[in-house]
């Protein structure tokens, strides 16, 4: 059965019921440099984890937007554990697009974490039956507890051709390195993973034309408005993350407010300083304007899919281009409510010093970054080509 609006509304209200559990766990996922277990358990009883899964085998199979409000939802409460629940939301998507033995394999339980990334830092070998894999990935967020992880490599065909290709395989048949140190999204436990001569059977192997011809039903003819354009789906969805985190950085700061006087003022209460409702005001509507941006964007990847069509180029450069907006507009706003906050918001203990370092370090990311994001879309607008192919 399709689901419907009540069955996605069903698993929203149970990651609200669990977000104060989740929030409450953000300073262990810092400290241990990954989110605890029961963080997943109790995302995984949500149904979250079966979002993006093809309604044959047992999952919810949400449009695009509907995925992203709940994972909003999810970064909202902590940060770490939303990146990392969006790489397993998306990726999960991305295994649609192999033939219907490899997902046969993927989907058997009905719902799979599954990790990945796209910096080609393997090769594969042909061998009888398929490929010998060997490399490493860093920055791999989420292996950590993925059943199956996707792994980018190149192969070089017989005719001297290099291709870049995506081989799938077993999380278990990876090794992984305690090299994950740093000053924010620490519990999103992004550490290098490594393949070392691993067999990966052909049907577990497509190439970059497969997510290309995805509305053209190659593999994926059971997914009807699911379709969506390989970076732009995920780039649209990845906006939820820096939401929900800015969201957050509003939440925790309105509740430590009332009370609070402005250190060596006569102002008792500084909620009734003009300066900080202006300012509270500017960072809101910061926040309320990137959930516009997201939804633009999210509307214009499902009616894409929904029409069996691929994206204009202009169209792939703009949601590029605006999730780098999305990314340093929400840091701004949370930047504004942190230096609005008493000196007591620098420690540990508080969460609004730890959601600006997580927006901060997540906004760093390669595909993020105004240099690169916004190059592409401002070059597309003046009419010359985007310069980079993650589009």
């Amino acid at each position: 059965m399709v689901a419907t609006e009540k069955d996605f509304l069903k698993v929203l209200e149970a990651i609200r019921e669990i977000a104060p559990t989740l929030r409450g766990n953000g300073r262990r996922a810092e400290e241990e440099n990954w989110i605890p277990r029961t963080n997943i358990e109790l995302l995984e009883s949500t149904g979250l984890f079966g979002a993006a899964v093809p309604e044959r085998f047992g999952g919810l199979d949400l449009p695009a937007e509907q995925q992203a409000a709940l994972l909003t939802e999810t970064a909202r409460a902590c940060g770490s554990t939303g990146w990392v629940s969006v790489v397993w939301v998306t990726t999960a998507w991305m295994a649609t697009l192999y033939p219907d033995t490899a997902q046969e394999e993927v989907f058997a339980d009905g719902k799979v974490r599954i990790s990945g990334g796209f910096t080609p830092s393997g090769t594969l070998v042909p061998t009888e039956g398929g490929y010998v894999l060997n490399g490493s990935w860093r920055f791999n967020t989420g292996v950590l507890g993925a059943h199956w992880n996707v792994c980018t490599a190149l192969v070089e065909h017989e005719d001297g051709q290099v291709e870049e290709v995506f081989p799938l395989v077993p999380t278990g048949e990876l090794t992984t390195a305690d090299d994950w140190d740093v000053f924010g999204a620490a519990g999103t436990g992004s550490v290098t993973s490594t393949a070392k001569d691993v067999f990966v059977p052909a049907h577990r192997v497509v190439d970059a034309a497969v997510y290309e011809s995805a509305t053209a039903d190659r593999w994926n003819a059971h997914l009807t408005g699911r379709n969506y354009s390989l970076f732009s789906y995920i780039l649209a969805v990845t906006t939820s993350v820096f939401i929900g985190l800015a969201k957050a950085a509003l939440d925790e700061f309105a509740a430590r407010l009332p009370g609070k006087g402005i250190t060596y003022t006569n102002w008792s209460e500084q909620k009734e300083h003009p300066h900080i409702q202006f300012q509270v005001a500017m960072a809101a509507n910061k926040i309320a304007s990137c959930e516009g941006l997201q939804r633009a964007l999210l509307e214009t990847v499902q009616r894409r899919a929904d029409d069996g069509e691929q994206m204009t180029l202009e169209e792939k450069a703009t949601v590029r281009g605006q999730l780098a907006f999305v990314a340093q507009t929400t840091k701004e706003a949370v930047a504004m409510l942190l230096t609005l906050s008493p000196a007591s918001s620098i420690t540990r203990g508080m969460a609004l010093q730890r959601i600006h370092r997580d927006i901060t370090a997540l906004s760093l990311h390669g595909l993020l970054a105004p240099i690169g994001s916004l190059e592409a879309q401002g070059r597309v607008l003046l009419g010359l080509e985007p310069g980079t192919d993650y589009l």
